[in-house]
């Protein structure tokens, strides 16, 4: 069974850091392009960052450029998002998720990705 598991979640105060992972189970992820996506109560879902399949591209929302860093190792079959000078607005579910590389490196576009993960709480508070 593909499975996507998110990790390292929780509260934080603002100005803190959090390191996310998001391990895969049941396939690979060296032919896949992982992206970061996030879901705030009352908000659409945002595209947060995300990361080709051989790790030398990234890309990163506006809102979240200069503090988060989304990293991957494929040896350990993880994808990572380090989050860092956290401020409340960033308070959310975030979620990872999967497309095949050979459909392109889409980024921001959840409705193309294949396999996502349950999500894991984000809270920012002091």
């Amino acid at each position: 069974q593909l499975q996507l598991v998110e990790s390292g979640g929780g509260l934080v105060q603002p100005g803190g850091s959090l390191r996310l992972s998001c391990a895969a189970s049941g396939f690979s992820l060296d032919y896949y392009v992982i992206g970061w996506f996030r879901l705030a109560p009352e908000k659409e879902r945002e595209g947060v960052a995300c990361i080709s399949s051989d790790g030398r591209s990234t890309k990163a929302a506006d809102s979240v450029k200069g503090r988060f860093t989304i990293s991957r190792d494929n040896a350990e079959n993880t994808v990572y998002l380090q989050m860092n000078s956290l401020m409340p607005e960033d308070t959310a579910v975030y979620f990872c998720a999967a497309i095949p590389s050979r459909l392109g490196y889409v980024c921001h576009v959840s409705a193309v990705y294949n396999y996502w993960g349950q999500g894991i709480q984000v809270t920012v508070s002091s």
